[in-house]
């Protein structure tokens, strides 16, 4: 968790505040002494054999004790915080600072419906593949626009150009460019009937291109 120090010593000092602040608001956030004491008592120990492994009397048996507590520490103080602070409905930002621990931004993201048709090029790299890359149209680098979850291509193999989009029975999704469509062995020859349309993440599509085709290499 990017929350949890990854220096030692100061894990142990956040650790610390983090049990102290939560006995503090304890009855305020609604926790319970089941959620703290087992915390606060592995704590100790990690503290204990922190700073023993700071003196010239430490040995390798302290050393590995305090790494496999400190391990399983951070496990569980994630956890809590994960299940019991962030996800906390009493919790407050001015509780998250007084803990230490991510403020995030609550803004729903938007999710509008795409308006626009991606521009593509299809590439043939290999034998039986075509590549379909795709942008944003008039962008200068290849990839999706901004508030679109990803690219639907639409396609069907036939002997002549399908008249309605329902027509290509066969869909591929990808997030990232290009997307990658492989055929088989048989298939070379064959005409590949197209199209394309963004999506939203809430699946919200947008305008369907025109059909176009591709020869599989």
């Amino acid at each position: 968790m990017s929350d949890i120090p990854a220096k030692e010593s100061e894990f142990v000092e956040w650790s610390e505040n983090l049990i102290d602040v939560s006995k503090k608001h304890k009855t305020e956030w609604g926790l319970t002494e089941e959620h703290l004491s087992p915390l606060e008592a592995l704590h100790g120990e990690v503290k204990t054999l922190h700073e023993k492994c700071k003196t010239a009397t430490y040995t390798k048996l302290d050393m590995q004790m305090k790494n496999e507590k400190k391990a399983l520490l951070k496990k569980k103080e994630a956890e809590f915080v994960r299940f019991h602070l962030q996800n906390n409905e009493k919790m407050t930002d001015s509780g998250r600072r007084e803990l230490r621990i991510t403020i995030y931004d609550r803004t729903p993201t938007p999710h509008p419906k795409p308006d626009s048709v991606p521009d593509i090029e299809i590439e043939t790299p290999h034998p039986r593949t075509l590549r379909v890359k795709f942008r944003h149209e008039n962008a200068v680098r290849w990839g999706k626009p901004e508030f679109v979850h990803g690219f639907e291509c639409m396609w069907v193999i036939a002997d002549a150009a399908p008249e309605r989009i329902g027509d290509l029975i066969h869909s591929a999704f990808a997030t990232r460019s290009p997307l990658e469509l492989t055929f088989e062995e048989n298939e070379r020859g064959e005409k590949v009937y197209f199209a394309v349309r963004w999506e939203s993440g809430t699946v919200k599509k947008g305008p369907t291109s025109d059909i176009f085709s591709a020869v599989i290499p």
